[in-house]
């Protein structure tokens, strides 16, 4: 089993396939990493030589920033948007859709359930 920037590759995949499960992988960069590391892109990643995982591995390692180091990355930008108060921070901050979506409707992956119209009718106290 291939791992690669800390993440176990699917072995019944394509190669190219099996990249993109590195987060900041995606199609493109992956061929342009096969490439570089002169792997053919068909070949599962089961039948992979270490010889030929290792050139992937050093790769990646000098040319993209993936996982841990991407994922803070962003954080860090998102966290700087939020501290100096921009637009896009303050969508950031309301978890509300940041690149212009309407939400007078729609916008439900980001606003979460629907909250009731009524919170609710009191029931009649008895006498």
């Amino acid at each position: 089993m291939a791992r690669i920037a800390g993440v176990d590759l699917p072995p019944n995949k394509r190669v190219e396939i099996g990249l993109t499960y590195i987060f900041g992988i995606g199609r493109p960069s992956a061929a342009k990493i096969l490439d570089t590391a002169k792997v053919d892109a068909s070949v599962r990643v089961k039948n992979l030589s270490e010889d030929e995982v290792s050139r992937i591995r050093k790769v990646i390692q000098d040319e993209y920033r993936v996982e841990g180091d991407l994922r803070k990355e962003v954080a860090q930008d998102i966290k700087r948007l939020m501290d100096i108060g921009c637009y896009r921070g303050l969508r950031h901050r309301r978890n509300l859709p940041v690149r212009g979506q309407r939400t007078h409707t729609n916008a439900r992956t980001r606003k979460g359930p629907r909250k009731g119209a009524i919170a609710g009718k009191k029931k009649a106290t008895k006498k």
